[in-house]
């Protein structure tokens, strides 16, 4: 086992034997937050298995060599606790919210559905159709199936252009084998990060870890350790051109405009996150709030968000609109962002710009259970957290000159896709 100790209060992580990277937080709080991030999602799907990460995600909880389908969802509930897990297109993610004096029970359940799951037929047959109706859940909600169909378009012919959830007639072709194939090839030690945040001690973490493996250990299946798949091809970040209309009939019009990058793990992703919460971040004063929302009240909701792959990044404006303003707004949205890239900031607007983001991420970070997801999340793509302190540094270096670079490689039409839902 290879350990490295950073000084407290940055977090402690090692590497046990069987190639499972861990991150542990210590704080003196009485709950304790942990989970395991698998490097596993929609892009680490073949063609002829597409659903098969989230399926596989529901499945874990559905039986193992040691537990029932109920005594997996009541053993945490038992003692307060929250057992949960969520799938993305990079990744999926268990996690458990104990009280202190439970973690070593998270441990032991959190271990055993990952990587001794038995994956029961008639289990599956009855959760493809819970999986079933989240698909038809979500084709119901337009202002979140936007953002699906502008990745289809942004990657073209790239597994992170696939729809999570899969499709519902290859799903109910799935079977026990099916299932057992893809985890026990992909669901391994050497493709996860163990997180702890909590009252929990670092060298006692280890030691329950390594001793949990070896009491179940994983059966010897080859690996398929994560990799990120071949870029798509450079024409398919190319935008410019006319909107991508999909008429689905609903009372509102929904928009997304946005591009995706190649990055590096190296890349200096801070002046983009910046640019992103001054053009349409999460409070009203965002330059989009006010020119859509306050100032001619076209909309109710408008929102940039930026989303980060380990080699791609995917900017992207949402709003919804009366269908008759849909113009109208596309103009305002253009204009804001030519107004960053025509001038840089000026001082005072560069420095406010930065105290808000700063105290958004504080704060942002008071929220436990997110915070060390991220943690684990960061530490599994990257190899590293940022602390508050090393965020706030980078966003403070960032000048006005550096900021409307970024905004005219971001906002350049050329690269720009727009996909409307009318």
């Amino acid at each position: 086992m290879t350990t490295h100790h950073p000084e407290s209060p940055t977090p402690q992580t090692a590497t046990l034997s069987n190639g499972l990277q861990v991150i542990v937080q210590h704080t003196n709080d009485s709950v304790v937050y942990c989970g395991y991030v698998l490097r596993i999602g929609t892009r680490s799907e073949q063609a002829n298995d597409l659903g098969m990460a989230h399926f596989i995600e529901h499945m874990t909880f559905k039986g193992t060599h040691r537990r029932t389908a109920h005594q997996i969802n009541s053993a945490l509930e038992h003692v307060g606790g929250e057992l949960n897990a969520f799938t993305s297109k990079q990744e999926t993610v268990f996690t458990a919210t104990v009280l202190k004096d439970d973690f070593r029970l998270a441990v032991d359940v959190l271990t055993d559905i990952i990587f001794h799951s038995t994956f029961p037929q008639h289990e599956i047959n009855k959760e493809v159709e819970v999986i079933c109706d989240e698909i038809d859940s979500y084709l119901d909600s337009p202002a979140e199936l936007i953002f699906d169909d502008f990745e289809r378009i942004v990657f073209e012919g790239h597994p992170l252009g696939r729809d999570i959830l899969g499709q519902a007639d290859r799903l109910r072709s799935y079977t026990t084998a099916d299932a057992l194939h893809f985890a026990r090839h992909l669901y391994r030690p050497e493709n996860a990060i163990f997180y702890v945040y909590g009252n929990a001690d670092f060298k006692q973490t280890i030691a329950l870890l390594e001793k949990t493996f070896s009491k179940y250990p994983t059966e010897p299946y080859p690996t398929q350790a994560y990799t990120p798949l071949a870029m798509p091809a450079p024409k398919t970040f190319l935008g410019g051109g006319s909107p991508h209309t999909i008429y689905k009939h609903t009372h509102q019009a929904h928009i997304v405009v946005g591009t995706a990058r190649l990055t590096s793990l190296q890349e200096n992703i801070y002046p983009l996150l910046l640019l992103n919460n001054i053009i349409g971040g999460p409070c009203m004063n965002s330059l989009l709030g006010i020119a859509l929302r306050e100032r001619t009240g076209l909309v109710y909701t408008v929102e940039s968000a930026l989303s980060r792959y380990v080699d791609y990044c995917v900017w992207n404006v949402y709003l919804g609109c009366d269908p008759a303003d849909v113009g109208r707004c596309l103009k305002i949205v253009r204009r804001e962002m030519n107004k960053l890239c025509q001038r840089p900031l000026s001082p005072s607007r560069l420095k406010a710009a930065k105290r808000q983001f700063i105290g958004q991420y504080n704060i942002g970070c008071d929220q436990r259970e997110n915070y060390a997801i991220n943690m684990g999340k960061e530490f599994a793509f990257f190899g590293s957290h940022r602390s508050k302190s090393h965020v706030a540094g980078c966003i403070e270096s960032i000048s006005a000159e550096e900021l409307q670079q970024c905004a005219q490689q971001i906002f350049n039409p050329n690269v720009l896709t727009t996909l409307i839902y009318q």
